[in-house]
């Protein structure tokens, strides 16, 4: 383990264990965490089948850290629309940002992550496309994933998951009871997203974190794999579900930190 992610992890655990920071006082060795954040504030982008009550768990972990977090609500439109409702929210911050995407966020943050205010990325098992390329490229060479049996879409375009996909593709490994809930909250997608094209790719100027989710039945891993090499990003494997920030949230709560933290 590099030694930015144990001490993003220490300060994360120390300040979860004390919350409020109650915990540091100026005799510590290391620094508070909203300190060691440089005053950045982390901006969270949902994807496909979610809204931005799919960070929660990871919210409450940052802002035990003292870390400013705000999270986009995605209008799920088109890729241009979802990349506008993203740089209102970087340019209302006062600092530097740390951009977090999550599936189809990916997209989003590669977008609109150009913005000068952004500092470094962050992507949690999510699309990283190349200049003009679109998810429909992306996947266009693999086999058709079991989920998309499971899609519904409505007179106007718009996608969602049945239930029963939700629990078996989109999140099997959270509690049913949470798991139902979030297919009940899931924002709606207009299918033609799918072949929308960056035309901006932030990753290829910002330092770049990917946490590789190993049991994703929705973004196959080894696609994961090879768009993360071809960023050159610090790669976090994690056993999970496509909703690690769901199942996991210490952990990428805890790249985060780690993004926060490099200068």
């Amino acid at each position: 383990m590099s030694s930015w992610k144990r001490r993003a992890l220490s300060a994360l655990v120390s300040s979860c264990l004390f919350a409020g920071g109650s915990a540091w006082s100026a005799s510590s060795s290391q620094e508070a965490p909203a300190t060691a954040a440089h005053g950045k504030t982390v901006v969270l982008v949902h994807g496909f089948f979610a809204d931005a009550g799919c960070w929660n768990a990871v919210i409450r972990l940052l802002q035990s850290a003292g870390v400013h977090v705000v999270a986009v609500e995605n209008p799920l439109s088109s890729l241009e629309g979802d990349a506008e409702a993203t740089r209102r929210v970087i340019d209302a911050q006062a600092g530097p940002v740390v951009l977090v995407g999550h599936s189809w966020g990916g997209a989003v943050i590669t977008q609109a992550g150009a913005n000068p205010k952004v500092s470094s990325l962050v992507y949690v098992a999510a699309f990283a496309p190349d200049q003009g390329m679109s998810v429909d490229n992306l996947i266009a060479s693999l086999p058709p994933a079991p989920w998309l049996a499971a899609l519904k879409q409505d007179d106007a375009g718009n996608l969602s998951l049945t239930e029963s996909g939700y629990l078996t593709y989109f999140a099997p490994d959270v509690p049913v009871r949470e798991a139902r809930m979030l297919s009940a909250e899931q924002g709606a997608t207009f299918a033609g997203t799918l072949d929308q094209p960056v035309s901006q790719v932030a990753w290829r100027s910002k330092p770049s974190w990917y946490v590789l989710a190993e049991n994703d039945q929705m973004i196959a891993p080894d696609l994961q794999r090879s768009m993360s090499a071809r960023m050159n990003a610090h790669v976090v494997p994690v056993r999970s579900s496509h909703v690690v920030m769901i199942s996991h949230p210490e952990i990428v709560a805890a790249v985060i930190l780690e993004a926060a933290l490099r200068r």
